[in-house]
């Protein structure tokens, strides 16, 4: 997702894109994880499972809080620190919005997967 040695630098989604069909093709097995809606949907047709993880919003507030230092994203702990309670706001409106990064994308990906899927709702 992020420009290499760069600090929160999005890559084009086109390179994106480019990076993942890349390597599902070079990798006859994988597991791929993240919120990006509409990478998961992309790489969900060639996904033998698709393992939804979704304990609730207390749990994912919990788990945000406690994220190690992302230096590919903050250039120190301290930098990350500081964005924490926007990040908490994002995260708290998981169930209210409607892009890539929702509760009612990743529903959606879900509920249409024809494959194997597995849900588990709590920690």
């Amino acid at each position: 997702m992020w420009e290499p040695n760069q600090i929160a630098e999005l890559r084009p989604a086109g390179a994106i894109r480019a990076s993942l069909e890349a390597f599902i093709t070079a990798n006859p097995t994988w597991v791929i994880e993240g919120c990006y809606g509409d990478l998961v949907e992309a790489a969900a047709s060639r996904a033998t499972e698709l393992v939804f993880l979704n304990p609730g919003l207390a749990a994912c507030l919990t788990n945000n809080a406690r994220r190690p230092w992302e230096p590919h994203k903050y250039a120190s702990p301290e930098q990350q620190d500081a964005m924490l309670a926007n990040l908490q706001t994002w995260v708290a409106g998981y169930y209210q919005r409607a892009d890539q990064w929702s509760y009612e994308a990743h529903r959606r990906i879900f509920d249409a997967h024809r494959g194997r899927k597995t849900e588990y709702t709590s920690t």
